[in-house]
């Protein structure tokens, strides 16, 4: 019998930089009873983004920041919308060229990442800033 489940979850990022849900998610789906089907994580913001990415070496997220910054800079005079100051406008841009949700699929019970993957929340945003994720399971 197919089973759907959803739930609301917050994240405080520390603000620019890569963080980790992988765990807060795995358990979510762990306790859903679902064996086999779908999670997909969506995030209600514009100035932050959903990554799967390298878990093992901290050097890829690094890289990835380092990338991110080179490829849109803060301040950048081309930028008009800056009401919320010059990291305002680049944080939109990087969140259009990553993504907004994630479709994972669950297996014998549990996420089914490979080996290295992880799944990480990406603020684009300099400061801290509190962060919603609607997770919805779909499966038997």
């Amino acid at each position: 019998m197919n089973q759907v489940h959803q739930s609301l979850i917050q994240v405080t990022t520390p603000g620019r930089g890569i963080s980790d849900i992988t765990s807060t998610i795995a358990t979510w789906v762990a306790q859903s009873g679902i064996s086999i089907g779908t999670c997909h994580v969506f995030l209600h913001h514009t100035s932050a983004s959903l990554i799967l990415c390298e878990n093992a070496d901290p050097l890829v997220q690094r890289d990835l920041e380092a990338f991110m910054q080179r490829l849109v800079k803060d301040g950048d005079p081309l930028f008009q919308h800056t009401a919320e100051g010059p990291d305002d406008m680049p944080a939109h841009i990087r969140t259009i060229l990553t993504q907004s949700y994630l479709v994972l699929p669950i297996t014998d019970g549990q996420l089914g990442l490979g080996t290295w993957q992880g799944i990480y929340l990406w603020e684009h945003r300099i400061h801290s800033h509190q962060r919603q994720l609607t997770l919805t399971l779909q499966g038997e």
